[in-house]
C-alpha cells in the first residue's frame, strides 16, 4: 500500500509505481493489518507521528534519514521502538557499499595502526541555485545542509571510528533568501545552513573534520573520507563508489603509495549482483542491499543496523555541531 497527500495523489502515484492500494491517510496504511513494514518517506516533520503510530500498531519500520527534526523528538521515538520491540531501519543507505565493508573490517584488523585522524565531507551541488525555492529541506525543521547529507557524513565516520565525543563546528548560510515556491516572485529569509564543517575528536583519541555542503560547485556527489592510521590509510569517495583506496607503510619505499581495491565478487554481496568484477555496482544498488538486510531481519526475528538507537546517536552530533555553531564553543558529547 502506498499512503500519499490525499487520495488522489496517492491512486495516481500507486498505479504508476506498481502498488495494490493507496491511501490518503497514513494512518490506515500503519494499521491495516496486511501491512508488516512501514517505510516513512515523508519530510522530517513527519517522521515522528507516523512512526509512533506504526509502533502502537507493531510494525516493523524503514523511516528515511534524519529521524527526526530535534534531538527530544528522536528519543521519543527511539524510546517508543525499543519499548514495543519493534524492528527499526534507518536508511543510511551508503553504510551498505560492499567496498565500505570491507573498509571496516580493515581497520578492525589493525593493519592501519593505531587510529589517528578521520576527515569526511558530504558535498553536492543541488542547492547552488540560490533562486532555487524553498522545500522541506531549507524549513528550520528540515535542519539544512549539516542535518540533510551531513548526516550521512556523520554516521560514515561513527560506523567506521566510533563514538564521536566533542565538536567545535561553523556554519554559513550563502543564500540568505530563496523564493517561497517554484515560480514566485515572493521571497523569504534562509534560517539554515548552507555550508557547515566541524573539528570532531572521538572517544578513541582519534581527531577529525567533518564537513556538510550542498552549495559545493561542480560536485554531484562527493561523500568522501580518508582513515589514518599510525601504519596505514584508506581513502574513499562515493564518486568513484567501487574504489577503495589502501595505504600501508610495509611496502617498500621505491612502491609506496595508495594502491586501488576495485569491488568485485569477493566483496559480499557484490557477486549477487554481478559475477564478474570491474562491473560496478550503483547507488540504487545500495538501497537494494539495505532493503534486503531488513527484510532478512524482519524474517528471521533478527535486528539490523543503523536502527533508531544509531540513528538517535547521529541526531546527537548533529544537535551538538548546531549548538557549538550557535555559540562558538566545542560542545560536548
Amino acid at each position: 500500500m502506498l499512503a500519499d497527500m490525499n487520495d488522489e495523489v496517492a491512486e495516481r502515484n500507486a498505479r504508476a509505481l506498481g502498488y495494490r492500494r493507496s491511501t490518503g491517510d497514513w494512518k490506515v496504511l500503519c494499521n491495516d493489518p496486511n501491512i508488516d513494514i512501514v517505510a516513512i518517506t515523508a519530510p522530517n516533520v513527519f517522521h515522528e507521528p507516523i512512526a509512533l503510530e506504526a509502533i502502537a500498531a507493531g510494525k516493523a519500520i524503514y523511516c528515511e534519514k534524519p529521524l527526526s527534526t530535534t534531538l527530544e523528538s528522536a528519543l521519543r521515538m527511539t524510546e517508543a521502538a525499543e519499548k514495543a520491540d519493534v524492528l527499526t531501519l534507518v536508511g543510511f543507505n551508503f553504510l551498505r557499499n560492499p567496498v565500505i565493508k570491507l573498509a571496516k573490517e580493515i581497520i578492525a584488523s589493525g593493519d592501519l595502526g593505531e587510529i589517528v585522524s578521520f576527515r569526511g565531507r558530504h558535498a553536492e551541488n543541488y542547492m547552488v541555485d540560490g533562486d532555487a525555492p524553498h522545500s522541506f529541506r531549507t524549513d528550520k525543521d528540515g535542519g539544512g545542509a549539516l542535518a540533510d547529507i551531513g548526516s550521512h557524513i556523520i554516521s560514515m565516520a561513527r560506523h567506521l571510528v566510533g563514538d564521536i565525543e566533542s565538536v567545535s563546528a561553523r556554519t554559513l548560510t550563502v543564500h540568505k533568501d530563496r523564493p517561497l515556491r517554484p515560480g514566485s516572485a515572493e521571497r523569504a529569509p534562509v534560517v539554515v545552513d548552507d555550508i557547515s564543517q566541524s573539528v570532531v575528536g572521538f572517544a578513541n583519541g582519534a581527531i577529525g573534520s567533518i564537513e556538510a555542503n550542498w552549495v559545493a560547485s561542480g560536485r554531484k556527489m562527493d561523500l568522501s573520507w580518508e582513515v589514518t592510521g599510525t601504519k596505514g590509510a584508506l581513502s574513499f569517495s562515493q564518486e568513484r563508489m567501487n574504489e577503495l583506496w589502501l595505504f600501508t607503510d610495509d611496502t617498500a619505499k621505491e612502491r609506496s603509495g595508495f594502491c586501488k581495491i576495485e569491488a568485485g565478487p569477493e566483496h559480499p554481496p557484490f557477486g549477487a549482483f554481478c559475477p564478474a568484477p570491474g562491473h560496478q555496482l550503483g547507488f540504487n544498488d545500495l538501497k537494494v542491499i539495505e532493503v534486503a538486510e531488513l527484510l532478512s531481519a524482519f524474517a528471521q526475528g533478527a535486528r539490523c543496523t543503523p536502527d533508531f538507537r544509531e540513528a538517535y546517536e547521529v541526531q546527537r552530533v548533529v544537535s551538538a555541531m548546531q549548538a557549538s555553531a550557535g555559540s562558538s564553543t566545542t560542545v560536548k558529547i
